[in-house]
């Protein structure tokens, strides 16, 4: 029987290494949201300056240029991500980027609910991107910056030309805050304070250049649009949505809370230092993985590697060799064996993805804690693998 390694000695402080909703700060506790305006109207003073506050605080951390509009929205970054497409989509053809779950949602909806007859879709397999140089950019373009659930990132905005004739409609939920947008070549950019900052869930944010504005206010879609979804009124936008006044009622504990992660942001020193700490944690992975023989990136390229939605593959031979359900089972048992631990929670694999590992590794963890959660994945690793068959 193969011998079993050791547990170690060291275990994570915070063993919260899930995808979303995402680790609180380091710090965080419930005291700090005590000037939340609960009880009140959003729409009383109180209210309205907490929201708007919000929009500011993020325009300046997320370096959003002065004349982007931005706005809180409901339902999380898919309320963001489906308000853009209904109200945008349909004026000229759309090409649709796809290589991970949330991107091939957008082509679900694009086709089959929205129907639009020229969609041209551009797939790519799980740890891949597709063909960026094919994108037809007199077409309006969906895709997401940073692919959550295959740890796949565009490497930057240059394949996206400046003087495109369609939009660029980014879902950059897992992206914000952690990586360079690159806003020039970017019309429409959605994300939710859940994942990056650690925010509660919910609560989405929609950022729209002035293209955006100028189709909004020029376009009308041929289908209805509910309540929820929409942002103009008389053919001129609401600009009500991007000075705190939601769509409707949000969580004043949710905002608060997203203040408090913003101004944790900020006085560390901003986008700047938010990006640094991902790449510091996605080292500690990479540093781990060079030199252990049992476990890949899902990512392809190195360049296209995630610092944030960190996603891994078991290479090794002997698992390799099992079937793709007792791949997926070895991978699971991994995942359980660490949340007995009370080392990891939620580190399997997204549901549709490649069986595998996914480690949250955005602004709001620890170095030393992915350090110390390496250790434990090579003893869940020897654990699991002991019980195969071969391992007699």
């Amino acid at each position: 029987m193969t011998e079993l390694t050791a547990k170690p000695d060291v275990r994570p402080a915070n063993p919260n290494f899930s995808s979303g909703p995402c680790s609180k700060r380091p710090g965080w506790s419930l005291d700090q949201l005590a000037g939340t305006p609960l009880g009140r109207s959003h729409r009383a003073k109180p209210g309205k300056a907490k929201l708007a506050e919000a929009i500011d605080l993020t325009r300046k951390v997320l370096q959003v240029p002065e004349n982007y509009r931005i706005g809180i929205v409901p339902a999380s970054d898919t309320g963001a991500v489906e308000m853009a497409l209904w109200s945008l989509l349909g004026a000229r053809g759309v090409d649709m980027l796809a290589w991970e779950s949330f991107g091939s949602g957008w082509v679900t909806d694009v086709i089959k609910q929205l129907k639009l007859d020229d969609a041209r879709v551009l797939e790519a397999p799980y740890g891949e991107l597709p063909d960026l140089a094919a994108v037809d950019f007199s077409r309006d373009v969906v895709f997401t910056w940073n692919g959550t659930t295959s740890g796949v990132r565009v490497p930057n905005g240059d394949w996206i030309p400046a003087d495109r004739e369609g939009l660029t409609i980014c879902d950059a939920t897992s992206a914000a805050f952690a990586q360079d947008l690159d806003f020039d070549k970017l019309d429409v950019v959605t994300f939710s304070w859940q994942k990056v900052l650690g925010g509660e869930a919910a609560h989405g944010v929609l950022i729209l250049s002035p293209r955006a504005v100028e189709r909004l206010e020029s376009y009308t879609p041929s289908w209805p649009l509910p309540k929820i979804f929409r942002l103009t009124k008389g053919g001129k936008l609401i600009e009500g949505v991007f000075r705190g006044e939601t769509i409707n009622t949000p969580s004043m504990l949710c905002v608060e809370d997203y203040l408090d992660a913003l101004k944790w942001a900020d006085g560390l020193g901003g986008l700047d230092a938010l990006r640094g700490r991902a790449d510091a944690n996605l080292k500690v992975l990479s540093d781990w993985v060079e030199r252990t023989d049992w476990v890949d990136f899902l990512a392809v390229d190195p360049n296209t590697m995630s610092n944030t939605s960190v996603c891994l593959k078991v290479t090794d031979a002997g698992v390799r060799t099992l079937s793709a359900d007792d791949q997926a089972a070895f991978a699971k048992g991994m995942v359980s064996a660490l949340d007995a631990e009370g080392v990891a929670y939620d580190i399997g694999a997204y549901r549709d993805a490649p069986s595998g590992l996914r480690i949250w590794a955005g602004a709001t963890i620890e170095a030393s804690d992915l350090a110390a959660l390496t250790a434990w994945l090579d003893w869940a690793f020897q654990s699991e693998k002991a019980k195969l068959p071969q391992a007699a």
